[in-house]
């Protein structure tokens, strides 16, 4: 792997000798860019966006795509007959052995391959007159900050030799101007009214910089208080701001007029004066289709005053449809209510298409008639998802997931869906499998007794989801069945926040065949073992070591673990030997240990992004949970390990919280940096125990990519079991993502973290403990490279992780085994995070 590394390296610098290979001989190719702005150099990322003319995209100072595109040539034939011209010899040579068709195919893939080289970034060539014009958009951008008076030249360095070029740019702002007299004149006595009425604070206050983007912010607040105030024809070109640039004391005055003209409803400009409109009709055509318009509706009915239309018959039940609806027939226009509206059917998820249209009507021409056109999606559809998993437990395995959606299922929008899914996979003690069906119902609004449905209002598009599910695994773990309820709440309480209220979260895990548990972690029979060889030595016995055929091997592990927590004497002359068969046994009764989870949970998400496009935001999510709540209060029954139960369950009872924090940053045209952070604790009561499932792990490839999925902590033990968990997780990533050519993208990252037990059993080891900052020193780091293909509706995943620091080292614990023979390969979907 190593030589193979170094020879495509050396490939790579071969090539980079002569990067100018396709550069003709009075060109140059641009390497570099520089702004200098009153003699300082810039580097902010904003001034790059002006720049017309960049330098080959790089990777690690390399030009990659640029390296390929010069193996390809612009002087090769383009077609089979040319090819063949100037390569007689074996052109001729397979037409003989095989056929003319033959060697035609085989030109073909040559001149393919070479195109497909010549795909790649080529050269960018210097072009005086996009630098002219980068001039020109420097100048300009820093005119719209105020800088009337800046400069912009430009200086190519030019190098004949290599045939490359650095570009510049000298920019001189001068002195900002700044506002002085600042002057509102509103023409249109309505609009004035409207004006005073609201108290709106101007943004353009004297003595600030001129700076265009407040003015823009200025109209666009102006807009939005008319337009929220029933002036349905109000828009920007009813204002003019007037900025007098003849001062020379770097000051300006700025006249800011309201005009009472305006463009009517047929688009001509008149000088009608602006009129309060108010919705007076309100109809819904709940199967709108272009290919119908004009036809005759044949089913149609009437709420509280709103009208319902339909081709066919009205699917939708008008009570559930109108919440959807936030204007009243006699309510005065609104734009917030118009975007409620709107965004509120979308919600819904019922239809293709949601327009909505506003005509005047009456005589008077201040009244208008709302029309909401929607187009409903199909009524069932089928979804298919499908995906590869892996773990140090698991060989690479496939999974499905059938899903069939009805949407509109009880006429009140309401989105019923089936899920059947399946999953297979090889693993060392042979072919496993799970299968498991789920069925859910998501209503959009709150059902809920007593009331309780109003403290959520509409504007918050309210969530009610009921689910019920169960899986079967055969030959995964210990062949767990589990059962799951769920009745969940969610709202936004505005754009950027995101409340959700689990009420009824309860699940019930049976483990069908626990006898598997020493031949599954095979890891915990070796250790058991290796005491029942000493524990023969000791007391002169002979019946170790244990048995392996799985008739045997479970009840006489359990009951050589019996005779040891039994023996005082082993206790006292092996104490480490003791406490090694004490935290198997207590590993087995966890893992094995059939659970009832009732959950109840709040979780509060924050998140700043616009779109998929945005590169600039910030993601925060609380969620805290208590699991045990009332069917903790309703029991008073244990078992014999002394943990609490119903229905003689054993009952998990715990407090989990989990804070996530994830920030973006654009850094160029087309790089993004990225940071996550992740901090959770569980702390068990009432001598609870905390079920696998739901404890912490770390390692995999959406979480420390250096290490395999369970595979790391906990603290700085390196203990060799097949799984390892803690109640205590501290987790962090970098991550510098980069176009590299076409779809496929690249990355650089850093993970750090690991995990810790906080629950204050004395089963655990002292090294696996939280103590404070000085666990700090526990902290893995793992660091490595990953390549993307984005296809924008997927983005397949392939990360190398390199162990950069491994806190269970006794020496040397950084780049100990930082090799290709250690590193961990993920192949994932979508980002890590």
């Amino acid at each position: 792997m190593k030589k193979l590394s170094f020879y495509f390296l050396l490939v790579l610098i071969l090539v980079a000798c002569n990067s100018t290979k396709h550069v003709a001989e009075n060109e140059h190719m641009l390497t570099q860019n520089y702004i200098y702005v009153d003699s300082v150099k810039d580097n902010n990322s904003e001034l790059q966006k002006y720049i017309l003319q960049k330098p080959n995209s790089k990777l690690l100072g390399m030009p990659l795509g640029l390296y390929f595109h010069n193996f390809g040539s612009h002087e090769k034939p383009k077609t089979p007959s040319k090819w063949g011209e100037e390569n007689p010899k074996s052109y001729n040579f397979i037409k003989k052995v095989f056929s003319e068709k033959q060697s035609i195919a085989y030109a073909n893939s040559l001149i393919n391959l070479n195109n497909w080289f010549l795909d790649f970034d080529k050269p960018v060539i210097i072009n005086e007159n996009k630098i002219k014009r980068t001039e020109n958009n420097l100048w300009a951008y820093y005119k719209t900050q105020g800088f009337f008076e800046s400069k912009v030249i430009s200086d190519i360095k030019r190098d004949s030799t290599n045939k490359k070029a650095t570009v510049s740019y000298y920019i001189e702002k001068g002195k900002p101007t700044l506002l002085d007299t600042i002057k509102l004149k509103i023409e249109s006595p309505v609009l004035d009214s409207i004006y005073k009425a609201s108290g709106i604070t101007s943004l353009l206050k004297k003595g600030d910089q001129y700076n265009d983007k407040t003015f823009r912010k200025e109209a666009a607040s102006v807009v939005k208080l008319y337009r929220n105030n029933g002036i349905y024809y109000f828009n920007q070109s009813a204002l003019g701001f007037y900025v007098d640039t003849s001062r020379v004391d770097n000051k300006t005055n700025v006249d800011f007029l309201i005009s009472s003209n305006r463009f009517d409803e047929e688009d001509n400009y008149t000088n009608k004066d602006y009129k309060i409109h108010k919705v007076k009709e309100i109809n819904i055509y709940t199967d709108y289709s272009y290919s119908k318009d004009g036809e005759k509706y044949k089913d149609s009915l009437s709420y509280k005053g709103i009208n319902f239309f339909g081709h066919d018959k009205i699917t939708y039940n008008p009570k559930y449809l109108a919440q959807s609806i936030f204007f009243k027939p006699g309510d005065i226009y609104k734009d917030t209510l118009n975007n409620l509206t709107r965004n509120h059917l979308k919600s819904l998820n019922n239809f293709k298409t949601t327009k909505i249209d506003f005509q005047p009507i009456g005589k008077n021409g201040n009244e208008l008639k709302m029309d909401v056109l929607l187009s409903p999606k199909e009524k069932y559809t089928l979804g298919f998802e499908t995906e590869l998993t892996h773990s140090n437990i698991r060989d690479i395995g496939t999974s499905a997931k059938f899903s069939i959606i009805d949407r509109n299922a009880f006429r009140g929008a309401e989105i019923l869906k089936l899920s059947f899914l399946g999953s297979y996979f090889r693993a060392s003690n042979g072919p496993g499998y799970e299968i498991g069906a789920d069925a859910s119902l998501e209503i959009p609004r709150f059902v809920a007794p007593f009331g309780l449905n109003k403290l959520v209002p509409k504007e918050m598009s309210p969530r009610t989801l009921f689910s019920v599910g169960s899986s079967f695994q055969k030959n995964i773990g210990l062949d767990r069945q589990t059962f799951t309820i769920l009745s969940d709440y969610r709202w936004q309480y505005n754009p950027k926040k995101t409340i959700q209220l689990e009420v009824f979260n309860t699940q019930y895990i049976q483990n069908l065949n626990v006898n598997r548990f020493f031949n599954i972690y095979s890891s915990e029979f070796t250790n058991l073992n290796n005491v029942a060889l000493t524990y023969d030595a000791v007391n002169n016995t002979n019946n170790h070591p244990l048995p392996t055929d799985l008739d045997n091997q479970a009840t006489e592990s359990l009951n050589f673990m019996n005779d040891v927590v039994q023996n005082n004497s082993f206790k006292s002359s092996n104490p480490d030997d003791y406490n090694t068969v004490l935290n198997i046994q207590n590993r087995y009764n966890i893992v094995t240990s059939d659970f009832l989870i009732p959950i109840l949970a709040y979780a509060y998400t924050y998140n700043s992004q616009t779109n998929f496009k945005d590169n600039n935001f910030s993601f925060f999510k609380f969620r805290i949970a208590n699991s045990g709540n009332l069917l903790g209060l309703t029991s008073n029954k244990y078992n014999s390990n002394g943990k609490k139960t119903f229905l003689k369950i054993p009952l998990a009872q715990y407090f989990k919280t989990d804070i996530e924090f994830k920030k973006f940053w654009d850094v160029g045209a087309s790089s993004v940096f990225g940071l996550r952070t992740l901090l959770g604790a569980i702390i068990p009561y009432d001598n609870s125990d905390i079920p696998f499932t739901r404890s912490y792990f770390a390692g995999g490839s959406n979480d420390i990519r250096a290490w395999q999925t369970y595979d790391l902590g906990p603290g700085s033990r390196n203990t060799g079991l097949e799984y390892n968990v803690g109640s205590f997780k501290f987790l962090t990533s970098a991550e510098y993502r980069f176009d590299i050519v076409s779809n496929l993208k690249g990355a650089l990252f850093l993970d750090a973290g690991n995990i810790w037990d906080i629950t204050g059993s004395d089963f655990v080891e002292e090294d696996a403990k939280l103590k404070g900052f000085s666990s700090l020193e526990d902290i893995a780091i793992g660091t490595g490279f990953g390549l993307r293909l984005d296809f924008n509706f997927l983005i397949l995943r392939f990360d190398v992780g390199f162990k950069t620091y491994e806190p269970y080292l006794q020496n040397d614990k950084w780049f100990k085994n930082y090799n290709f023979n250690n590193a961990v390969y993920n192949i994932g979907i979508n980002y890590p995070f």
